[in-house]
């Protein structure tokens, strides 16, 4: 969806007054019906948002278009890494200090350092029953996932020449880009970690270290990937998406393996840390189908919103069978860091 008709869909609330239909109504059927804005209540009054980095802007582009259609509504916005401002969240709870009335999150372990300090406020039935079965939580809601894949030379091999075990990724003859430094990647071995054990990870690590180029990010992963510099690659899956739509010769293409961390469905996620039914109601706005519609469109993230459409290149997450995961258990990546600093990956 552009950007010009996503705020046209919010846009519409100007027009709209009051609500439409009661929220018990409008909310009602939401399992397989995603929310529209124009069934959302206006927003009035004040929130402060601590926001981790996003998608090149997007996320500011959504929040641009929600206070633009509801002039009583005043949003302040602290902005940062999402580790730092969760870490900062908990610090200040500490103190005896309430600055935040929201936190989105870039990726779900800092949405578990919060949660796990008991600082979210609950979901209401009717937010989480959007969600797809396997992505609801209780104090907080996924905006949008990320899946980890395996990026490949469409030149160089065969999809069928891929493992599906990411472990046996380990013990195959494939040249390998990865970027340890990343986070998403930390998460992904952290993961790993909760499957398959410190040992088994270790010996992981240390075997694919010997075939690895590293890269300082996943992009570039990618990018290895496409000019041949290795066979395959450890990346979200949205870093291919954007690189093929730009370049739709790319010889790239995604493979994943099946049902353990290496097809590791992660997310964007947003928490209350009150009570307000404004809170509320502004969370409501970020799972309403224009917002990940467009989320979907143009970052090629996954709507986790029940009805949405995925992005296009990528199989339906019923077909990957991601692992099943708490995601918020990937909130300390120290262990995680600690492990690959002994084992030379960082």
């Amino acid at each position: 969806m552009e950007r010009r008709t996503f705020i046209q869909g919010l846009a519409a609330l100007g027009a709209m007054g009051s609500l439409p239909l009661p929220l018990s109504q409008a909310f009602a059927n939401t399992v397989n019906n995603p929310v529209s804005v124009d069934d959302l209540p206006k927003l009035k009054g004040d929130l402060t948002l601590y926001l981790g980095r996003g998608e090149g802007g997007l996320y500011e582009n959504v929040l641009q278009a929600i206070q633009k259609n509801n002039p009583d509504f005043n949003l302040a916005i602290r902005r940062g890494p999402t580790a730092a401002l969760a870490n900062t969240i908990v610090a200040e709870a500490k103190a005896g200090v309430k600055r935040a009335d929201l936190f989105w999150a870039v990726d779900s372990g800092a949405i578990g350092l919060v949660t796990d300090a008991g600082l979210a406020k609950p979901l209401p039935n009717d937010l989480s029953a959007q969600l797809q079965p396997q992505f609801k939580y209780k104090e907080w809601a996924p905006v949008t996932g990320r899946i980890r894949t395996l990026p490949y030379n469409t030149s160089r091999l065969t999809k069928d020449q891929i493992p599906t075990s990411i472990m046996e990724i380990a013990e195959s003859d494939l040249s390998i880009g990865w970027a340890p430094a990343y986070a998403s990647f930390q998460s992904f071995v952290t993961a790993m970690r909760i499957l398959e054990g410190d040992d088994k990870t270790a010996k992981w690590l240390k075997k694919v270290k010997k075939r690895a180029k590293t890269y300082a990010g996943e992009l570039g992963v990618v990018m290895g990937v496409e000019r041949g510099e290795v066979d395959i690659g450890f990346a979200n899956h949205y870093y291919t998406l954007r690189l093929k739509s730009g370049k739709p010769d790319a010889k790239l293409d995604l493979a994943f393996t099946q049902n353990d961390a290496g097809c590791l469905v992660n997310a964007s996620g947003i928490l209350t840390l009150n009570s307000d039914p404004l809170a509320t109601n502004f969370m409501r706005y970020l799972m309403s189908k224009e917002v990940q519609g467009y989320l979907a469109r143009e970052a090629y993230e996954i709507p986790l919103v029940n009805g949405i459409e995925q992005p296009d290149g990528l199989p339906s997450l019923s077909s990957v069978l991601p692992p099943k995961i708490d995601l918020t258990q990937l909130a300390d990546l120290r262990p995680t860091i600690d492990l690959m600093r002994s084992n030379g990956v960082l």
